[in-house]
């Protein structure tokens, strides 16, 4: 029985291209997740957007002489690119500079002041002497009060866990330009977070399968909740949807805010395109419907904390009790699948620090599945993990080419070159037999691992499958049954229903490659669909924009092993994975040498 299954992707910040650490967290992950699910039958919806609010937009925009709006555009563009390159199987992926996305987080805002989640309050707000802007919580850098680490961010100490504000830390300083920020007194409003201590702890308790890294960060911070601004003092923003605050110029709801509730605009922007309004509703009011989180670590708390509080406030399921809101009663998180840092010789990526590969640049050299599969394969699902060339270099040949690549090719080009097209068995034997039940198994073992999010086992399993075929060929040796061509052929059939295989195992590590095995088999039509870009109108008002979108239904791919279809023709193949050169691994490539 197929379920409507929510991706929800987190938002990358457009104030600059998206380098490797990014895709690693956010972006990799959900689309083998969200194509693993849809080769199952599930009813899938992928969303998110580029995040264009706040103060990091408007610095950036100052250092590039633009307007922020004409530096959200550039970067949307570029990151919209970036990710259609790799693959990213979205069938929405927007902004939140829509007219739609101010709408849903304006009626969410309403919802949570009518139920009494938000809260006004004085309090010392941090401002930078030399522009005069409101500084992000984030922007501000100090020695935590608590466990003295000296980086903590001024929302919360990443080493004790501890939620602060930015006049809690001392000898603060700005993270933009190191100049100690002035502190005034300002009015905002506030999200009553200890008003959810009881519902957020007792829904916590019950999420027992997640990560435990998530788990312990998220009990920890639920053991000293405090109200947090979601509104502060500037003009580049949603305005709060108030009388005596809506035309405030410089007030507007916290980036913070904005950007997580775009997973439900983001949502009903999909259905309002899709001819269906309501469409979004089984993916968000159905509670046999499951959702699925995806982001870093830097982004846990706002994921299995304030996203479920907001949702709690908005349906009147906080401590305090309501009615639900304009959106109904929503459905909270079923798993925040959050991955650790991907980091380069021991740092963590930081353009700022010229630490940095990013997409784009890698994608033009080296493709897009050479880096998914790295990813999958050793990076950090559990742990941080240092990508370093040489271990790419490795991966590459040693798995994809030498591995994967050669069993496409040899099986095929035998076949080709012997029969010229897919031969038929004759008297299979136990070797066949124990080779394919090794591969109809993958299919089990993979899949329950792809279901609970375990990406590296998975691959790793799937790829349990290609060794074993390379195995099978070098012990039955094809090219030597000249004279037994019924042999011959038993093995080269078998050979290709286990590439078959090992290529739907493969397809949501893999998908470009995917195809092209599919194609290299005989087969004709999209195996595994892509996402295409298309500039849209704004729904509201606003201007035209680029999107990510896709139809994925017509896909052939499916999870289940189907009979390699005898006398297809074959054609010669070329090769799937081109091999690098070992010097890559000890200079990297000129874009990004190692130091």
């Amino acid at each position: 029985m197929s379920s409507s299954v929510l991706t929800a992707v987190a938002w990358p910040y457009a104030n600059g291209p998206r380098h490797i650490g990014h895709v690693s967290g956010f972006g990799v992950p959900s689309d083998v997740f969200s194509r693993y699910r849809r080769m199952v039958g599930d009813r899938v919806l992928m969303v998110s957007g580029t995040d264009e609010h706040g103060t990091p937009i408007q610095v950036q925009a100052d250092a590039e002489g633009l307007k922020p709006r004409d530096l959200a555009d550039k970067y949307n563009r570029v990151i919209v690119e970036d990710l259609a390159g790799l693959g990213l199987a979205y069938d929405l992926f927007t902004r939140t500079t829509t007219g739609n996305h101010y709408d849903v987080v304006q009626k969410l805002f309403l919802a949570l002041y009518r139920n009494g989640y938000v809260v006004t309050k004085t309090a010392m707000g941090a401002i930078s002497p030399s522009t005069g802007r409101t500084l992000p919580d984030r922007y501000v850098e100090g020695t935590c009060p608590i466990c003295g680490y000296e980086h903590a961010r001024g929302d919360q100490c990443d080493n004790c866990g501890n939620q602060l504000d930015p006049a809690d830390l001392i000898n603060p300083r700005s993270k933009i330009n190191g100049e100690t920020p002035q502190f005034v007194e300002t009015e905002h409003f506030y999200l009553d977070l200890p008003a959810f201590a009881d519902s957020l702890g007792n829904w916590l308790a019950t999420r027992t399968d997640w990560r435990p890294n998530v788990l312990k960060f998220s009990a920890n911070l639920v053991e000293n909740l405090k109200p947090r601004a979601i509104t502060r003092d500037l003009d580049w923003g949603v305005p709060i949807p108030l009388d005596g605050w809506r035309d405030l110029p410089m007030k507007r709801l916290y980036v913070w805010f904005d950007a997580v509730i775009g997973y439900l605009s983001a949502s009903v922007e999909w259905a309002r395109r899709s001819g269906d309004a309501d469409a979004w509703q089984q993916w968000w009011t159905d509670p046999a419907a499951q959702g699925y989180y995806f982001m870093g670590k830097d982004n846990i708390v706002f994921h299995s904390v304030i996203w479920p509080s907001l949702l709690l406030g908005q349906n009147g399921q906080g401590d305090r009790g309501g009615e639900p809101g304009a959106f109904g009663t929503l459905n909270l998180p079923s798993e925040i699948v959050s991955s650790e840092y991907l980091t380069m010789s021991g740092s963590k990526f930081s353009t700022s620090r010229g630490t940095v590969i990013y997409v784009g640049d890698f994608l033009r050299e080296f493709g897009p599945d050479a880096l998914r599969y790295f990813i999958a394969v050793a990076g950090p699902e559990n742990q941080d993990t240092d990508f370093t060339w040489e271990e790419f270099v490795r991966r590459t040949n040693f798995e994809l080419a030498n591995e994967w690549g050669n069993l496409v090719n040899r099986s095929i080009s035998m076949a080709h070159r012997n029969v010229g097209a897919v031969p038929k068995p004759v008297s299979p034997t136990d070797a066949d037999a124990e080779l394919l039940a090794v591969s109809r198994a993958g299919f089990d073992a993979v899949g329950s691992l792809l279901g609970r999010n375990r990406f590296k086992q998975a691959v790793t399993e799937a790829m349990r499958v290609v060794t074993a075929a390379n195995r099978y060929l070098s012990d039955q040796e094809p090219w030597k049954r000249k004279d037994d061509p019924d042999r011959r052929d038993t093995i080269l059939h078998t050979a290709l229903q286990v590439v078959q295989d090992a290529n739907t195992l493969l397809t949501p590590f893999l998908p470009h490659a995917a195809q092209q095995v599919h194609e290299a088999l005989g087969g004709t039509g999209v195996w595994a669909a892509q996402p295409e870009i298309q500039v849209v109108s704004d729904l509201d008002v606003g201007p035209d924009y680029p999107i990510l979108t896709g139809d994925y239904a017509g896909e052939q791919a499916r999870w289940e092993s189907t009979p390699v279809e005898i006398g297809r023709p074959l054609v010669k193949p070329t090769p799937i994975f081109a091999k690098l050169d070992p010097k890559l691994g000890e200079t990297g490539p000129e874009w990004a040498p190692i130091r």
